[in-house]
């Protein structure tokens, strides 16, 4: 999320923003989870494979074969309401950037699987970060992203509620190249079970 963006283009970076929000725009706008979901998968593995602020190394870009992801599973869609919480401030380590505060705004339940804190970027315009790590074996050890609104990742909701679909949940930047630093989730956004759907990691 976060990226040492020393030899890397400014604007390339936000038009790497620019075109997530359109990709996840267009996957609010399908009615049929599966089908936004093949459509996030696609966008995503283009991005990835082609845009100049991919987090995958540029010497490796032309030879990806496109992000490991489980297929859509209707179960691990949750559309939750944030329920209130104590407010609790984290602040996130940005390498050679400045350090990035966040602030708890809430929590939200997801049925036989746990709870999750919700956080606010408290950086200019903010934005919602929800972060998940499991004991799944696929899954990046230092967790996945399932809300990254700063960044665009933004799968909707209601005011008092969001769209919590772990099948969208993506490694971090920093999973892909060293040369990024990732806010990962703390005990909060910890959950005691698998979640075998979502982006999968491949050491290397």
């Amino acid at each position: 999320m976060l990226g040492n963006t020393a030899g890397m283009e400014h604007l390339d970076v936000a038009d790497w923003r620019r075109r997530v929000g359109a990709l996840y725009a267009a996957v609010r706008a399908e009615p049929d989870p599966p089908t936004a979901h093949q459509l996030w998968r696609r966008g995503r593995d283009n991005l990835l494979r082609g845009h100049p602020a991919s987090p995958i190394p540029a010497s490796d870009r032309a030879g990806y074969g496109g992000a490991d992801v489980a297929g859509y599973d209707p179960a691990y869609r949750f559309v939750v309401p944030v329920e209130p919480v104590d407010p609790l401030t984290r602040t996130v380590d940005a390498g050679d950037e400045p350090a990035v505060d966040l602030l708890r705004i809430g929590r939200v339940s997801l049925p036989g699987l746990g709870t999750l804190d919700v956080w606010w970027l408290q950086a200019y315009g903010g934005g919602i970060f929800l972060p998940v790590r499991d004991r799944a074996a696929t899954s990046y050890q230092g967790g996945r992203y399932v809300w990254d609104s700063i960044k665009g990742a933004d799968l909707g909701g209601m005011s008092d509620a969001l769209v919590v679909d772990l099948n969208f949940s993506f490694q971090p930047s920093c999973a892909y190249s060293p040369m990024w630093t990732c806010p990962l989730p703390g005990p909060g956004n910890t959950l005691a079970v698998e979640v075998p759907v979502g982006e999968r990691y491949h050491p290397g």
